[in-house]
């Protein structure tokens, strides 16, 4: 998934996209909580979370989150994309085992302010579980 390779505002067109997918694991949901300190037990506590609407552990909503910065610092637009910002819609919840496709669509340009939006969605199994808009600066090409 690396991408080494720098994308110049000037390299960027609306309707470009770019996605990732990963299967959540256990253990990504106890990392992402031991990192963001949100121990929530609907995250980590199978016998509360048996007992919520959702009847098993769910991941974090900002772990599907992170796998949309994933692809904006890693593949559209890539290294050197500044996050300005993101709004967030949460649809449903991703359980362990699910594998999430989180994907970036430019639909617009500010050569001005050399900035880029994106719709962002990330999905399991074609449904979306999130849903948002994101803003980001990118470094145009260096003069030559």
């Amino acid at each position: 998934m690396t991408n080494s390779k720098i994308t110049y505002f000037e390299d960027l067109a609306v309707g470009q996209e770019a996605s990732l997918s990963k299967a959540v694991s256990e253990g990504d949901i106890m990392a992402f909580a031991e990192i963001s300190g949100d121990r929530n037990p609907v995250h980590v506590d199978a016998a509360y979370a048996a007992g919520t609407m959702f009847k098993e552990r769910i991941a974090h909503g900002m772990l599907s989150a992170a796998f949309i910065s994933a692809v904006f610092g890693m593949k559209l637009p890539g290294p050197g994309a500044i996050y300005v910002s993101q709004t967030l819609n949460f649809k449903a919840p991703v359980k362990i085992g699910d594998t999430v496709v989180a994907t970036v669509k430019l639909v617009e340009l500010n050569p001005e302010k050399k900035r880029a939006r994106f719709e962002t969605v990330c999905t399991v199994d074609g449904t979306p579980v999130l849903t948002g808009e994101a803003q980001l600066k990118v470094p145009g090409r260096p003069a030559a």
